[in-house]
């Protein structure tokens, strides 16, 4: 959105997402529907689905035009933005931010401290870039719309700033060492009997304490500054505070020349060094929580070999198209997702797929980018490109789900919220209590500043996203894609698993395995029952085109299909109505019953071929059980999940199948509705449901069950379903995903539980006077760092763990 201001009149250029259009009839209308706003002037391009909108009257808003959009029977979709954030110090502040950016118009936002990054959805026109980065500003905080080239400045700059902060660490330390030994003294006779020490000289502690007062820590003045002008208050409040206070009252002491009292330069300078060294600890184990989406972006080949005008030419990866022909020698990477046209290889795909056996290609095989050709040379064509293939599609699932948060964080979001204005309560409480009882004003001072330096926030607010960053990257590493925290929340949770049968627990590739001629001849029965699942994308179809072309068979055209969900197909054939279908769609026909059962029986799909009520032929399909089935059903049985075989075949074959992978339960003979239904039926009880699938027909039932899971080499539709994406197609992967929750919500659970130990112990004893504020400032530090360093210990899963 661009704005500028006139004589008379304020300027809006809108350039607005339009969804919903088919037709050039739908931009006309849209541009009509805008044009009657007062001083607009609008122009839709049908091409790009985009509207530009440009607004000269003060009467109308840029609701107005959405709301006009809108009100036409078109939708203005929300867009995404995602930006780094630079200032963040804890929990309140993400916290904060997070509140003054959910309160923009049509905004809603996810703000992340672990990453430093925040996720906004926006609604275009009503807020634009400018607003949000405008917003994270006016908190007191710097934001930059984040992209790959932002990606590699801002690891630049954070880079760069550590290293400085490791230069002002080692600094801080040089002058805090001579004030620490000033505690030696806490421990002598003379100091147990109440009669102060200092080993330097008062003057000197003064002048090795301010430049870390002041300038080492003046981070956490301005931190705190703008915090509290933004109308919250973070860790960096309470850390000025409290060095404050015992930086203040000792230079008192020593300008006042009051010999009698103490002074605490040691814990003003060694808490700040303190707390500096934490967060370059906590800033080393972070990085580390992002090492996996990095890891990926790296995986992506910068060059390809492209053949142009009969030479192959080496140009940068990002610059090929669809339909490229591009040639991979051995020991290269693949640049761009293609299929093969010539040539034979192994590929190692265990950067996706987390399987680290090579995966033979030929010429119709598809391939992946940056995955590693071995010893062939291939040649293929280039079907997805940029931002189109599956390695882009990868980090882009991996880096929503960093950035997203889980149901579990919203009890120490709130917490986080209020914690800071209640630590200094607390602390006012203590000095007043302390003073009161005791008389003694730099005892009550002290305990005071304990109390300000022992409280963080900061543990509380990395608890959760750094194990989510941890264990969504794990995942991504083994092939499990997982769209956001909340469905790896609701995978932990599982109780029932609902499995589909056809390229889930079968290997999806079916073939025709028997042929019983009845009133036809067993190549009419081949011929005609192919002519009637021409252009069917089902496997049982395909599996009966492959024989029919094997055998050379030339297939009649066909007039009058029709498709039966959950029985079959039927048309017109040679001037022949025929049918196509499962057996209990012919009770009148007279079947060989014990043939028929007897090929059930081995676990093979019969379908019928039939003129009327004549059953011209029976078909046997076969799709091999995957060999991995049995061990991942034995391994979901081993973590206490049901699982459920539901699938559209008969109940014999459907048994046989099930007898095999190890299931006693399934649901047979049910339509792509039915399945849907069944998993409602399944959630009926208290036990969350998760549902398995790979096809088109799997999508309600994936939509209808609590958390899903789709195979990756099945469908698009499937995919978009899913919660949980399986990238190798192994229902394996299902079991790997659950267990990986689990892991992942139980080192939460750990996080969450000692930042509130921490803090629900740390504070009654500063409060109490058992705390020396040092060694506060010191477990402050390494709370934060020691939540971080449990998260990483997730890289220690590996999938398979359990078996």
């Amino acid at each position: 959105m661009t704005e500028k201001q006139s004589s008379n009149e304020t300027y809006r250029g809108l350039d607005l997402p339009i969804s919903g259009m088919t037709c050039a009839a739908c931009a006309a209308r849209i541009e009509k529907v805008l044009n009657r706003l007062p001083g607009v002037t609008a122009s839709v391009n049908l091409a790009t689905e985009h509207a530009r909108v440009e607004i000269a009257s003060a009467a109308t808003s840029p609701q107005q035009v959405v709301a006009s959009i809108e009100k036409a029977g078109y939708g203005v979709p929300l867009q995404t933005m995602e930006v780094t954030i630079e200032g963040m110090t804890c929990a309140a502040c993400s916290t904060r931010l997070e509140k003054v950016l959910n309160r923009l118009p049509g905004a809603e936002a996810a703000v992340n401290l672990a990453s430093e990054r925040a996720r906004v959805r926006y609604q275009p026109g009503v807020v634009a870039a400018d607003d949000v980065l405008a917003a994270i500003a006016k908190a007191g905080f710097k934001g930059r719309v984040a992209d790959d080239r932002a990606r590699g400045e801002e690891k630049e700059r954070k880079l760069a700033a550590y290293r400085a902060e490791v230069k002002r660490f080692w600094i801080a330390a040089l002058l805090t060492l001579p004030l620490v030994a000033q505690m030696a003294t806490m421990f002598s006779a003379d100091a147990l009997a109440g009669q102060h020490q200092d080993v330097l000289p008062r003057w000197l502690q003064l002048v090795l304490a301010t430049p870390v007062q002041f300038w080492i820590g003046w981070r956490f003045y301005d931190g705190g500054w703008k915090a509290v002008r933004g109308g919250g208050a973070n860790m960096d409040v309470l850390v000025a505070l409290g060095t404050s206070a015992a930086y203040f009252f000792s230079a008192f002491v020593v300008l006042g020349n009051l010999h009698h009292l103490p002074v605490y330069f040691e814990a003003s300078a060694a808490v700040i060094t303190l707390v500096l060294l934490g967060k370059l600890l906590e800033a080393r184990a972070k990085a580390r929580t992002t090492a996996a989406i990095e890891a990926l972006v790296r995986l992506q080949p910068k060059t390809a070999r492209v053949e142009r005008d009969g030479q192959l030419v080496e140009i940068d990866a990002a610059l090929l198209i669809p339909g490229d022909i591009f040639i991979v020698r051995p020991g290269e990477s693949v640049p761009v997702d293609g299929e093969v046209l010539d040539g034979a290889s192994n590929v190692n795909e265990a950067m996706l797929t987390g399987e680290s056996m090579p995966v033979a290609k030929h010429p119709g095989d598809r391939v992946f980018a940056a995955t590693a050709n071995a010893q062939g040379m291939l040649r293929c064509r280039a079907t997805g490109v940029g931002e189109h293939t599956l390695l882009a599609g990868i980090i882009r699932l991996v880096a929503e789900a960093q950035g997203s948060k889980a149901p579990v964080q919203r009890l120490a979001d709130r917490i986080s919220a209020i914690f800071v204005p209640i630590v200094c309560v607390i602390a006012l409480f203590t000095f007043a209590g302390w003073w009161f009882y005791g008389g003694v004003f730099s005892e009550a001072l002290i305990n005071a500043v304990a109390v300000l330096v022992i409280a963080c926030p900061c543990a509380l607010g990395l608890a959760t996203p750094t194990a989510i960053m941890v264990g969504t990257g794990q995942g991504a590493r083994a092939g499990i894609l997982v769209k956001n925290a909340e469905a790896l929340e609701r995978a932990e949770k599982t109780r029932i698993l609902a499995v589909d049968k056809t390229g889930t627990l079968t290997r999806g590739e079916p073939e025709v395995t028997n042929s019983v001629p009845l009133a036809a001849s067993a190549n009419d029965v081949s011929r005609l029952a192919a002519a009637l699942e021409q252009g069917s994308e089902h496997p049982l179809a395909q599996a009966i085109l492959k024989q029919a072309q094997a055998a050379g068979l030339i297939l009649p055209d066909v007039t009058e299909f029709k498709a039966i969900p959950g029985a079959g197909v039927e048309a017109v054939v040679e001037e022949r109505r025929l049918r196509l279908g499962a057996p209990a769609w012919f009770p009148d026909a007279e079947l060989p019953s014990a043939q028929l059962t007897e090929l059930q029986g081995e676990g093979k799909t019969v379908v019928v071929l039939a003129e009327g009520n004549t059953a011209l032929g029976l078909l046997a399909i076969a799709d091999p059980l995957r060999e991995t089935s049995p061990d991942a059903v034995a391994r979901l049985k081993a973590l206490g999940v049901r699982v459920v075989m539901l699938t559209g075949d008969n109940p014999v074959t459907a048994a046989a199948i099930a007898r095999r992978a190890g299931i006693e339960e399934f649901r047979a003979g049910i339509s792509p509705a039915g399945k849907a239904e069944a998993v409602n039926a399944l959630k009926s009880g208290d036990s969350l449901v998760a549902m398995v699938g790979d096809g088109i027909n799997d999508a309600p039932a994936l939509a209808a069950a609590d958390v899903s899971f789709a195979m990756g080499a099945g469908s698009d539709a499937a995919i978009e379903v899913a919660d949980i994406t399986l990238v190798r197609g192994d229902l394996r992967g299902v079991a790997d995903a659950i267990a990986l929750s689990r892991a992942t919500l139980g080192k939460i659970r750990q996080n969450l539980f000692w930042a509130f130990i921490y803090n629900l112990l740390g504070i009654p004893l500063a409060a109490m006077g058992l705390l020396n504020p040092v060694f506060a400032g010191a477990a402050m530090a390494m709370s934060s760092v020691s939540v971080v360093s449990n998260s990483l210990l997730l890289k220690r899963w590996k999938p398979g763990a359990g078996r």
